[in-house]
């Protein structure tokens, strides 16, 4: 009888395999479309030139957090499930007597998204979360930093559909921040429109398309 081939070898029960992970929709996007338009738009030579996306942060500031743990507790729980990345809890670097803050209390919650896990949470926050804005008309192009950064400013996170609205505490506002490689806004502001970012004015690029 031919022995059965070990689980262990195999990555699980015989004869199966691990699955194959599939590359984020956006970043196929990024690779295929949005950085062949940027270098043909800023007619760049070296490749490394083209802006990319670094890092994508989101950030809570909660002025009961110090006073409230449960509140503290739901704004992170509910930065985990928006962003699938356990949030860290934010610190007062300073003491602040008129409002009753210690160093060290905690006023907030933020999570960094990178790579895999960046890509995946700007094609929901692009697609899904920002048409479920409240009289949205388009997002305002004048949010850059002078340093090729882009902040948009949620007013409340039940936007999101992964929040269940019922196990919701308080209605609460956060920071979007995408950090790009570029230290140009217009550079910066390409890119995004690229990747789909529906800004005022502007015809949202359609994820998905082709050059062809």
């Amino acid at each position: 009888m031919t022995p059965r081939k070990s689980a262990k070898r195999n990555g699980g029960p015989a004869g199966s395999r691990s699955p194959v992970a599939i590359e984020p929709r956006l970043l196929t996007h990024y690779r295929d479309v949005a950085r062949p338009e940027l270098k043909e738009q800023f007619g760049f030579s070296n490749p490394h030139q083209i802006p990319d996306v670094v890092k994508v942060t989101l950030n809570v500031g909660v002025g009961e957090g110090s006073r409230d743990r449960k509140l503290m507790e739901s704004v992170a729980g509910e930065l985990a499930v928006i962003t699938g990345q356990k949030a860290v809890i934010t610190r007062a670097r300073r003491s602040i007597s008129n409002f009753r803050l210690r160093e060290g209390m905690p006023v907030g919650a933020t999570v960094t998204l990178r790579r895999r896990g960046m890509w995946e949470f700007l094609d929901r926050f692009i697609s899904v979360a920002v048409p479920r804005i409240r009289d949205f008309r388009g997002l305002n192009t004048r949010s850059f930093d002078g340093r090729g950064n882009y902040t948009v400013g949620v007013r409340e996170q039940i936007i999101f559909p992964e929040v269940d609205y019922d196990k919701v505490r308080q209605i609460h506002g956060m920071d979007v921040t995408v950090v790009t490689s570029t230290d140009k806004d217009d550079q910066a502001y390409a890119l995004l429109r690229q990747l789909g970012f529906p800004f005022r004015g502007e015809v949202p690029v359609i994820i998905g398309a082709t050059n062809s």
